[in-house]
């Protein structure tokens, strides 16, 4: 592509990452969710996901993902004359940006790179849970295989990308201030919301309390410090329940970490399909999501949407949205006290329910897929008019 062609045209973006290409959630939601309003504003939009490059069961799961990385760099090779930008999921990229750095003449399409959380955060938050017993998957063996696998790979995604796109402030900040991303080439974009996520919601004072979980059973998630909270709550909220939707894993597994103590208040939703999301939250009363670690989670913007009260905890992308007392109630991450003493307010006032949950809907109305395709764009232009401007290296 000639320089400067793409910079006051529609652009031939791809939009890649190594997950399943289901649009039910996740990333590949995301994804789809942003391409479709930049293909509204004109851009065409070449979609690639794990099994476009990864037939389904042809490698280990364990290999998976470096695989698909590496025929992703290939493909872009051999087609680089149809996109005017590549913007990949880390840490997919890392292959192509080397190759692009290596072959800095070759016409390869400038490398925006997307980062979900940073993995940074990941061993400072496992190193002290695993000393706490409540890390399932942080032996020595996992963290040799962390250090020597995956956070090379999420290096060298961020060192090689020509700009970035981030779900967070604190990723947006490190990015500039650890890997040395100029401020013009990083972008913090949040997550937009569909409009259908917007419904009406009654708070009522009958004294239930429908707590609820929606995503992956992981032990990064707080689910220790939700089954904490709830042993000292259940007997003081009488008509308390918590739902786990869309975890992932059998139900059994789910009940066997609660426990005989809490089996009567949890309930089990192992799949819910994306277009019913909305009914789930319409069912429950507050979300609880105290995860210790997080990108900008999906749940968290679509719930508020809906009207929902959250408690969430104040790391990552969440205290970027969640504004304490406003529009949810933000905790210290891994603080059981911290959950017990929120939930029991909700529990016991209606109107603290309603007011968050309505503060949290008039927030949500700013979070818009246009909007966020909008800046997307915007990035991809700088990025394409910074490239054109410097010269090779």
């Amino acid at each position: 592509m000639e320089p400067g062609a793409s910079l006051n045209q529609p652009l031939s973006i791809l939009m890649a990452s190594g997950v399943p290409k289901r649009r039910e959630g996740g990333v590949a939601a995301i994804i789809y969710n942003l391409g479709r309003e930049l293909e509204k504003f004109g851009h065409h939009v070449t979609y690639v996901f794990q099994e476009d490059l990864v037939r389904p069961g042809s490698v280990s799961p364990r290999w998976n993902e470096l695989i698909f990385s590496l025929r992703l760099g290939r493909y872009i090779a051999k087609n680089r004359e149809k996109f005017s930008v590549v913007n990949l999921h880390a840490p997919t990229g890392f292959p192509y940006g080397l190759r692009r750095r290596w072959h800095r003449l070759a016409g390869y399409p400038p490398y925006v790179m997307t980062l979900h959380g940073l993995e940074e955060r990941r061993v400072h938050v496992m190193r002290r849970e695993v000393k706490k017993g409540r890390a399932w998957n942080y032996s020595l063996r996992n963290r040799l295989w962390h250090r020597f696998y995956h956070r090379p790979r999420f290096h060298w995604s961020i060192r090689t990308a020509d700009g970035a796109h981030t779900y967070s402030r604190d990723v947006w900040s490190m990015l500039q201030l650890k890997y040395n991303l100029d401020s013009d080439r990083v972008a913090y974009i949040p997550n937009g919301v569909e409009l259908r996520f917007f419904i009406p919601r009654e708070y009522h004072d009958d004294g239930r309390m429908r707590l609820l979980y929606a995503g992956t059973w992981l032990d990064q998630r707080g689910i220790f410090y939700i089954r904490d909270a709830l042993r000292n709550i259940a007997p003081r909220v009488a008509g308390l329940t918590m739902t786990f939707a869309g975890c992932g894993v059998p139900d059994q597994e789910i009940l066997q970490f609660f426990g005989a103590e809490l089996a009567g208040r949890i309930i089990v939703r192992p799949v819910i399909a994306a277009d019913r999301m909305q009914e789930l939250y319409a069912e429950h009363d507050v979300l609880l999501f105290p995860s210790l670690m997080e990108g900008l989670p999906s749940v968290l913007l679509e719930a508020m949407a809906t009207g929902m009260p959250v408690v969430t905890t104040e790391t990552c992308g969440m205290p970027d949205i969640v504004e304490h007392e406003f529009n949810g109630l933000l905790i210290p991450p891994a603080n059981s006290s911290a959950i017990e003493e929120n939930v029991l307010r909700l529990a016991r006032s209606v109107e603290l329910r309603k007011k968050l949950g309505e503060a949290a809907r008039e927030t949500m109305r700013r979070y818009t897929w246009e909007h966020a395709a909008r800046r997307l764009e915007t990035l991809y232009r700088r990025v394409l008019a910074l490239e054109n401007e410097s010269p090779p290296h």
